[in-house]
């Protein structure tokens, strides 16, 4: 609750002195805000008591198997799964396929506009995927998290130039809808969980990363997607 009073004092400020209006189904606001104070504290209980102690566990058992093979594809797996399945991607990608439509570069038919959301779901969450086993790599080799940032956005810049004006909004939104609720605290206690393990490595300076990887290469990715198709 005092995490959201901020959001209820903007809104209430704007309604009532600037607007200066009573709020429609002012009952019904109550309730849905109310669900939200419930919805925030069952998710961040679920999150300490379910989420980050298994992705953690599941670090720590691959580190200990020994095998960077099945820890790579784990994470590859991970970062696929988590993708697909976050539901601010899947708002995106069906309202972008639908201004799609709208602009004339698909048809405007209930297959083309599943076909294209469904080609972006997908592509994000591949890129996420390479992105996580990319991360995971890079704290197996201590190599330098700067490096690969400054080199990513490079080639993000180098794309932009060249990528198509109606996929460009699009790829940098993809970039942020996939860190969300799902992918998130899985990918994170990843991180952390492996730099526990092994033996020099920082988990404040090596477990954490992994979110910047998946947001980065959702854009490459995606403005990939839009100059081929």
């Amino acid at each position: 609750m005092r995490d959201l009073l901020p959001i209820v004092l903007v809104i209430a400020f704007f309604q009532i002195i600037v607007l200066q209006q009573t709020p429609e189904h002012l009952v019904q606001t109550f309730v849905g805000l109310l669900f939200v104070v419930l919805g925030l504290t069952f998710f961040i209980f679920g999150l300490e008591q379910g989420l980050f102690p298994i992705g953690e566990s599941m670090a720590h058992a691959f580190a200990s198997k020994g095998s960077a093979f099945w820890l790579l594809t784990f994470a590859f797996a991970l970062g696929f799964g988590t993708t697909i399945a976050e539901p601010a991607l899947i708002a995106v990608a069906a309202e972008a396929s639908r201004v799609v439509a709208e602009g004339g570069l698909i048809e405007s038919s209930v297959e083309a506009m599943g076909s294209y959301a469904k080609g972006l779901r997908i592509t994000v969450a591949l890129s996420v995927g390479f992105a996580i086993a990319l991360g995971v790599l890079r704290i197996l080799l201590n190599w330098s998290i700067q490096y690969i940032i400054m080199i990513g956005y490079v080639l993000v810049i180098v794309m932009t130039g060249f990528a198509p004006d109606e996929i460009i909004g699009i790829a940098y939104d993809s970039g942020g809808v996939t860190t969300s609720t799902i992918t998130v605290p899985l990918v994170t206690a990843l991180g952390i969980g492996l730099a526990s393990s092994i033996s020099g490595r920082n988990p404040m300076l090596d477990g954490f990363g992994l979110i910047a990887f998946a947001s980065l290469f959702p854009i490459v990715f995606v403005l990939g997607y839009g100059m081929v198709f």
